[in-house]
């Protein structure tokens, strides 16, 4: 009876995990639960809203949040967000206090940049000239008017350069990852409108390398959304085309995530259908980041849902769920990347960018292991 009344409180105490696990307490002589493991709690996180354009609520307002889309950390310094409803960039610390220096996306042939995919450059290659000067991008965007721009400190502090303009041609970028094939860097935009992963040089020509990004199994009407660089593999997060406009159909199962080498070459199909949503963004969880370290987090554009799965057979493990065990939901969720460990950007804290109210405002936040 002693025993039994110790089983009862811990269970009252939420412990009886712990004291299992630690021997304090036996299930009795013989019983199949000798060796029971303590039960798995999954981690739970918050969500901070740290800045907006005014809705939703956040401590800090920046009118050019709007439509909050790619993201990308500058390693030593801070976050740059692409608004992709103001043709901007602008710069954010980690407790969402908005920096001085705001960057203007230029507009192509088709109109407006409104850039989507942001990425980091760290080599200096991807050079811009403007006025006679030249200089490496060390950020570059990608966007829906199908241009591509990089921003050179020594070329134009306050705007980017074109490098690219296939607007005429009838691009459609929704996003960008830059990686490196056999020694030479590329970038890689994703062509939502013509089903293709457009490739960069160094120089920003476009090139074809030996893959094409293409999946023969993919269901009719697919093609590229979302597309990130993860170790040595792209990824990319493929959502269904709605017929008659350049925007993705939402809706439960429809998505499909790809793994392919640099070159283009189809790795795998990594996850169909399932609690995929129009997914876009795409990060690899660090080894500090509770049950949920190591997987790879998928952001779902359609339902606003951040859902992990096992990067190597693509098994679903689950969503980030709040403290009450419900799903974390973000209206309008796109970006969603790690913090670089400086300026109150934790490496294991996941901030994210969204458009909240069908893409009308826009929204930068942090999502935190409670």
């Amino acid at each position: 009876m002693d025993t039994q009344r110790k089983v009862v409180a811990l269970f009252k105490a939420g412990l009886v995990g712990a004291a299992i696990s630690a021997g304090v307490v036996s299930c009795g002589g013989g019983s199949h639960h000798d060796n029971m493991p303590p039960p798995i709690v999954s981690t739970k996180f918050a969500t901070t809203n740290l800045v907006s354009d005014g809705t939703p609520a956040a401590p800090h307002t920046d009118a050019n949040l709007v439509n909050a889309w790619g993201i990308a950390f500058n390693p030593t310094g801070f976050v740059w967000v692409a608004d992709n409803g103001t043709n901007k960039s602008t710069l954010y610390d980690g407790n969402g206090v908005p920096q001085t220096l705001v960057v203007a996306i230029p507009p192509g042939a088709a109109g407006d940049a409104s850039p989507t995919g942001i990425v980091f450059n760290g080599s200096q290659d991807f050079k811009v000239t403007q006025n006679g000067v030249t200089g490496a991008s060390a950020f570059i965007f990608a966007g829906e008017g199908g241009t591509i721009a990089g921003w050179s400190p020594a070329v134009n502090r306050t705007n980017a350069v074109t490098a690219v303009d296939t607007g005429a041609n009838g691009a459609l970028y929704k996003g960008l990852a830059i990686a490196s094939y056999a020694g030479a860097n590329y970038i890689y935009a994703a062509d939502f409108r013509n089903n293709a992963v457009d490739v960069y040089n160094a120089s920003y020509t476009k090139v074809t390398l030996p893959g094409s990004f293409r999946d023969p199994s993919l269901p009719t009407g697919y093609a590229p959304f979302g597309i990130q660089a993860i170790g040595d593999r792209i990824y990319v997060a493929f959502a269904k085309q709605t017929a008659g406009s350049n925007d993705e159909t939402k809706g439960a199962g429809l998505g499909a995530i790809d793994v392919f080498d640099t070159s283009g070459v189809l790795i795998k199909r990594l996850v169909s259908d399932g609690a995929l949503n129009a997914p876009w963004g795409m990060a690899m969880a660090p080894s500090n980041f509770g049950t949920f370290s190591g997987k790879l987090l998928v952001a779902n554009f359609g339902d606003g849902k951040i859902n992990a799965y096992d990067p190597a057979s693509g098994k679903f493990e689950g969503a980030l769920s709040k403290m009450d065990g419900t799903p974390i939901v973000i209206d309008g969720l796109w970006g969603i990347t790690f913090g670089n460990g400086v300026n109150s950007q934790p490496t294991n804290t996941l901030f994210f960018t969204a458009g909240p109210s069908d893409e009308e405002h826009g929204l930068y936040g942090r999502i935190d292991m409670q």
